[in-house]
This record gives C-alpha cells, structure tokens and sequence, in this order.
C-alpha cells in the first residue's frame, strides 16, 4: 500500500512529492523518462512496505526489457494465482507490485478483469508511448486525474495535483453533493480535475498532438441468477468468505481488525483470528458518554467471545469540533458522513500497533443490511398507490425522522433511476435551489443510469439493481474513499474482504431472498455467521457507525453558528436558508445530516475557494 503521482510534461521534485509522504513513509522515489514526440513523463511513489519489504519490492518498477514502469496503489490478493500464468519467471521478489508489472506486460488491458484486489496504478509502455491509468472495481482506492492537451497529472490524491496545474471550484458540483452526500466519479469540486471511475481504465497517447485520456470500463455485468438452494448457497458463500479473508492476510507484516458492536467485523475477527498463530489486535472507538450510538461495549463482549487483544479510544464532543477541520483536509473531498471523525481516531489509534487492518465494510450494499432497501422490497409487494397516498400523509402526522420522511418521498416515484437517486438525497431539489440557486438538472439521474446500464441486466428488479448500483458507486466514492484518505493519513492499509470480487461476483448471482426479506437484510451473510458467532452477536440491533451529533449540534450551537453564518458558506449558498436548516433542528426537527453537509462544505470552501 503506497501513494502514487505520475505526470507527463509536469515535472516534479520531491516538495510535490512529499504532500502524500504520509501515504507511503518508508521511501520515496522518482524516475523521468524522456519519451519520443517531445514528451517527458515522470512518475513518483511513497512505499508503505507490506509484501515483500527488501527493495526487490521497491517501486516504481521497470520491466528487464525497459519497456514498462509501473507506479502502484494497492493490494493484488490473487496475484500467486497470476505469476503462474506469466511466461515470464525470472522475478526479483515475491511483491504483488512485480507480478502485476509482468502480467501486464504480458497480457494487456484483457488482464485488467483478472484481478482480484484494490488497485490504482499508472503504467507507462515505452513502446508504444502510452500511459495507462486504473481504478480497481469497487473503487477502494482513489485515483484522481487531470489532462489539457498539453499536459496531464494523477494521482492517488489531489493535493499534489493542485501542486502542479492551476484550479477553479465546480460550482454546479455542490448542488450534486448537497443531494447526494458526496461526489460520484468522475466529479470533483474542481473544474480541472477528474476522478477515475470504479472499474475503469484510461488511456493517454502520448503520439497525439494534443493530450487527452480515452476512459473505458474493464468491470463486467453482474452475473445472471442461479438456480441453488439455501443451503447450498450458505455453504458456497462461507466458502468465499473465508478465501476472501485468509487470503487478504497477505503480508509480510501483523494484521489487525477494526472492530465494531456489529456482525460484519465480528465475522471477519472470528475467521481472521483462526487464520493466525498470534493473538489478533482488534481497534475501537466509542464515546466518552453513554449514547444510543455507543458500540464500546459490544465491542469488548465481541472480543471476550473471540479472545482478541483490544485496544479503544474514546472521543468527545470537544474532538469532535477541534478535529473537525483537520479531517475535512485529509479527506480533500466533501463527503457527507459523519463518521469521519470516528474514522480518524480509530486509525490513529491502530496505526499505533500495525500496519495493516481487515474491516467489515462492504456487507450492507450487496447484501441490503441498510433500511431503505425494505422500502424497496416492500414496494414490490404492494401497488403503487399505496406510497402516492404515504407520501402525502406522513408529513401530516409530524414525523421528523428525516429517513422515513426521504423513505416516503422517494418511494413513491414510480421510475427506477429517479427513486434510486431520491433514496440518497438528503436535501431535495427545491431545497438544494432555494440554497443554491442551481437546478441538479439530469446530471444526477444520468450518473445512475450509466452504472445501471453497464453493471445490471434488464431482467433484475429495481432491488437488485439498487444494491449492486449502490455497491460500485455510493460505496465507492463515500465510505471507502474517506475510510482510504484517513487511514492512509497515518500510514495504516485498511482492506475490505467483504469486497472480494470472487465473493461479490457470487453474491450478485443470488436469488434476492437470499439477502433481502420483510425486515430482513444481510439474510445469508447472518446464517453462515452462525458457525463462527453465537446469536447474541448476529442478532444485535444495527447500529450506525456515526457520532451523536443531534445532540452535540446543540450543545454547540454558538460554535455551528460561527461556521456557517460567517464562514464561506454565505459566498456561495442563500444565508437565509441556511438559517432556516439550523433553526429546524435546534426546533426538534432532524436536520443534523443536512447541517452536516453545509458545515463540511463550508470547511472544503474555505480551504480551496
């Protein structure tokens, strides 16, 4: 795990590099290469030192031939697999970054869908004068790009790019982030700047006159429905799920486990744990006070039954406030979770003692552990007109539970691509014009239709292409990318089993009972879990993976107000409104998600407007 910055005609030193030494701390190093038609390309990286820790593993890495340099993000979990059906053998190591190197060499972009791992990299072909650039399926690890004809730079984050090219802010992107909570690929809140979309390579000719990046997608459809029963289909899964996460102990380093009060991490603890001779480490976080959104304990119950070594921290709402701003920086993005910060102390935290970290992130999207996936399943059981009439009489009973308000709103809409949009929003379109003035236009629908019609076939239902369009692009570009830039912040590798592409691949092929029911979700992940947990952990309430924030926005109203009556905010969107916002929650209604954005915006606006 490493970060890596490449450019062509954008020559770098290591001032630029040194923005993302945080990501790769153990050695830095860069190549120029002087190419035909008057073209130098330069690529740089920060090595994170996980397999294969002598410099045979050091990067970038040249072919023997000179003909391919590689620079490389990431993790390639199949990649004994590979080396084996690379012609090639005379390696000089056993790093995943080599047999990555040679199987491309080798095979081409037709390799690209070979592998199973979470990967950015840039790869030059001295031959044929190109630059290859790639994002890994589901969008684990970031990959950020900029070309203008003259020009071009990537990178695994943006700060170094701005280093090196001139940007402006993209203000038609925050209305799309003040609806969807964050900005899907390919936006960014910079006009100049891209982000390579999950699953997709792209192309750059270095023989053209002008400079520009072709953008093709290398991940395939979901797999057509098979015919299993549930048995056997537990049995199938379980066998995945342990490959998936025996195989991402891979490393020539300790892994730990992030662990929560629920099932996922859990899970992947108990099949961890038994893949190794150590005591495994499992990492925390909770809060100081007593609150509903407390896991501690649960936590400590999972470890005692799993006998892990755990460490916690607690956090406050005086951390919450004082890192708020320092987060918003690592993250480079506004993202609308509010988790971030629990992100950031826990990686600290576990960055004490390891380098590298399982999660039990990834289960809830291909397997609909999250709420709003009932309402899908419930509304192909009743009519239509069911949902016209709860649209209209919910608001009526003064509910202000902001989920069941946007469950109601959205439901019913009778097109698939506008209600899978609407399940995201959180402020709706008239809102977003009374603060912005800007219309979402089709952009929004546009982005779901586009996964839509490259990763789900025509037969499934709106349910099942909701969960496999929430897994290659809300997951993508929210959860993985602040967990990556935080966690990477301190030198931590955080992988994602649960995410294993074999595993997912056969996850999609399931009949939709097999993970969604009448207030069911996750149904074959928790009757597996049944043969490494015991009830009372399987069958624990969900829980999110957020700070109580309803209340410490009113503790800290006068600290709220300060932010986002005064600070950037006003420049761009109507005070007025975002009056109205901060006074709807201090009256009771739920608003904290909604303020949330407006108070992350405003610290993006600051730092980059």
């Amino acid at each position: 795990m490493c970060r890596i910055l490449g450019s062509i005609n954008k020559p770098f030193g290591y001032d630029v590099l040194d923005t993302i030494k945080h990501g790769g701390p153990d050695a830095q190093n860069i190549v120029t290469i002087k190419s035909a038609y008057d073209r130098e390309v330069t690529l740089g990286h920060t090595r994170l030192s996980i397999v294969d820790l002598s410099d045979a593993g050091s990067q970038p890495m040249t072919t023997q031939d000179g003909r391919f340099t590689i620079i490389f993000n990431g993790e390639i979990y199949n990649h004994k697999e590979l080396r084996k059906n690379i012609r090639f053998q005379n390696f000089r190591g056993h790093s995943d970054t080599e047999t990555l190197l040679y199987y491309l060499a080798e095979h081409g972009i037709d390799g690209l869908s070979h592998l199973n791992g979470i990967f950015a990299f840039a790869l030059y072909d001295n031959i044929e004068k190109t630059v290859l650039i790639a994002r890994d399926p589901f969008g684990v690890k970031p990959l950020y790009y900029a070309v203008n004809g003259t020009s071009a730079v990537f990178s695994s984050e943006i700060r170094p790019i701005r280093k090196l090219i001139s940007t402006s802010v993209n203000v038609e992107a925050i209305s799309l982030f003040l609806s969807m909570r964050h900005l899907p690929s390919p936006y960014t809140m910079f006009n100049e700047i891209n982000k390579m979309r999950p699953g997709h390579y792209g192309i750059i000719r270095l023989a053209e006159e002008s400079l520009q990046i072709q953008v093709f997608p290398f991940i395939s459809k979901s797999a057509q429905q098979i015919s299993i029963t549930f048995d056997d289909a537990i049995e199938e899964y379980g066998r995945l799920v342990k490959q998936a996460i025996t195989r991402q102990m891979m490393g020539d380093v300790d892994v730990g486990v992030l662990l929560s009060g629920g099932v996922d991490s859990a899970l992947v603890a108990a099949i961890a744990s038994r893949s190794t001779s150590k005591r495994m480490k499992a990492f925390t976080v909770g809060f100081e006070n007593d609150c509903m959104e407390n896991e501690i304990d649960l936590a400590k119950e999972t470890a005692n039954i799993l006998d892990l070594e755990q460490h916690v921290v607690t956090i406050n709402e005086n951390d919450y406030f004082n890192d708020f701003e320092k987060c918003c920086r690592i993250v480079e993005e506004p993202i609308g979770a509010d988790s971030t910060i629990m992100m950031y102390h826990l990686s600290e935290l576990a960055s004490q003692h390891v380098k590298v970290v399982l999660t039990g992130q990834g289960a809830d999207e291909p397997l609909g552990g999250y709420f709003r996936y009932q309402g899908e399943y419930i509304r192909e059981q009743l009519p239509s007109f069911v949902f016209k009439v709860l649209k209209r009489l919910v608001p009526l009973l003064g509910i202000k539970n902001q989920q069941l308000l946007r469950g109601a709103r959205s439901l019913a809409i009778n097109d698939d691509i506008k209600r899978i949009f609407n399940s995201y929003a959180v402020f709706t379109e008239d809102e977003i014009f009374k603060l912005s003035g800007l219309r979402l236009g089709n952009k929004s629908e546009e982005l779901v239709r586009y996964f839509n019609n490259l990763l789900c076939r025509k037969e499934q239902s709106a349910l099942q292409r909701s969960l496999i369009i929430d897994s290659h692009m809300d997951l993508a570009d929210n959860l993985l990318i602040y967990t990556d830039k935080l966690s990477m912040n301190f030198a931590l590798e955080t992988r994602v089993p649960l995410l294993d592409l074999e595993l997912v691949r056969f996850i999609e092929s399931l009949p939709i009972e097999y993970k969604v029911r009448f207030r069911k979700g996750k149904v074959i992940h928790k009757a597996f879990a049944k043969s490494y947990l015991p009830e009372t952990i399987i069958n624990r309430k969900k829980r999110s993976f957020a700070p109580p924030t309803d209340v410490w926005f009113r503790d800290k109203k006068d600290v709220l107000q300060e932010k986002l009556y005064y600070g950037k905010l006003p420049q761009y969107l109507d005070r007025h409104e975002i009056e109205n916002n901060f006074t709807s929650h201090l009256s009771g209604h739920d608003r904290r998600l909604h303020l949330y954005l407006l108070l992350v915006l405003n610290e993006w606006l600051t730092e980059n407007a």
